[in-house]
């Protein structure tokens, strides 16, 4: 198949390409590598600043229009795949549908459907936007609900999800804002996450001196958003009870490379208390060895269809379970029982049977074939 990968969202585009191109099928990635992260792209759609930035790279794209023709599978990791406003991205849109066979719609992430699902219908106990019945307040959460509710984006979001072919949702909760309202269309396949360095080997057992080291990713203007106040404030009051027994590792807006070097080694990593699921960066980290604590609901395990690993150190999006957990694990790192070793080594094997990237893309090519038939 000839496969037009557009958009990017924490290395799904450019991993998924890596297993469907190992499968055998032709496969383009277009986006502006998410920004700072900078992942890999077979065409760069980066744009610079200002509204001169914007015409250059509305001219880019318009110029690569005629290549982006007669493809098999055109996908969009979202419905704002380019970096542009949305009114501009309505006419790539309709010549896309034109000019390729089937199109696939990525429920990644931010979107129409996301923010309006959990604000109303609340399907979840807790998200980015609701603690159970309680809508979140802050910048953030405001900021998006106005930025995708009643606007141009959201009618973008409605128009491609009613008009594609199939939407793809890559996490639990995504899934459970989608599915109910296209139930036909909506399929559930998980992230893909590409074999790395040291992946297949066994964990070694920490020396019995050894602190717990953990990782803690810190997203400028999102901290609030996704928790990381709370995680991070967690974290340092267990420096400060165990400054022997715990070492605290932090990352601020690092390239993706720079931001992997600085998680190698690490015990454990604290990622998106608001969570039921392990997205890309902790899966990332799972894939190394690292724990992780973060979204481990039971909800995660049943669409997996996984009845024996439990490697996710789960928490509820409160101070207090934080603090339990990283107090858990630091006895347990200081008890040296294995019990640590034994979440590393369930956490690489998590990522083995459900996302691997040449299983989930196996996953792709299936769902792509059901729709070119």
């Amino acid at each position: 198949m000839k496969i037009l990968l557009l958009g990017e969202y924490s290395n799904v585009h450019n991993t998924l390409a890596q297993g469907l191109r190992e499968r055998g099928h032709q496969v383009t990635v277009a986006s502006n590598g998410d920004f700072w992260k900078d992942y890999p792209r077979d065409i760069d759609l980066a744009r610079t600043p200002g509204t001169l930035g914007g015409l250059r790279l509305m001219a880019k794209v318009w110029a690569q229009l005629p290549r982006w023709r007669g493809y098999d599978v055109v996908q969009l990791i979202n419905p704002m795949f380019l970096e542009l406003k949305a009114e501009r991205i309505f006419p790539v849109y309709h010549y896309l549908r034109r000019h390729n066979k089937c199109m696939v719609m990525g429920a990644f992430g931010m979107d129409y459907y996301w923010v309006h699902e959990c604000i109303e219908r609340k399907p979840l106990r807790y998200s980015d936007f609701n603690i159970g019945d309680q809508l979140r307040t802050g910048p953030v959460p405001q900021r998006d609900s106005s930025d995708w509710l009643d606007t141009p984006k959201a009618e973008l979001n409605q128009l491609i999800a009613n008009d594609c072919d199939a939407i793809v949702a890559g996490l639990y909760e995504y899934y459970v804002c989608y599915q109910p309202l296209f139930p036909t269309k909506t399929t559930f396949i998980p992230f893909p996450i590409s074999e790395v360095r040291g992946e297949r080997q066994e964990t070694a057992p920490s020396p019995l001196t050894s602190p717990l080291r953990l990782f803690i990713g810190i997203s400028k203007g999102r901290s609030q958003y996704k928790g990381t106040d709370i995680m991070l404030r967690a974290a340092e009051e267990m420096q400060r009870r165990h400054p022997e027994h715990l070492e605290l590792v932090k990352a601020e807006g690092l390239p993706f490379a720079e931001y992997q070097k600085r998680m190698d080694g690490c015990d454990a990593l604290m990622d998106q208390l608001y969570s039921y699921t392990p997205a890309m960066n902790a899966l990332l980290a799972m894939s190394k060895g690292i724990i992780v604590i973060g979204g481990g609901e039971p909800e995660n395990y049943d669409i997996l269809g996984e009845q024996e690993l439990r490697p996710i150190v789960n928490v509820q999006p409160t101070y207090e379970s934080v603090v339990d957990e990283l107090e858990r694990l630091v006895r347990l790192q200081a008890a040296a029982d294995g019990s640590i070793e034994r979440l590393k080594r369930q956490s690489k094997e998590y990522v083995r049977r459900h996302h691997h990237y040449l299983t989930v893309a196996a996953q792709y090519e299936s769902l792509y074939q059901e729709l070119l038939t």
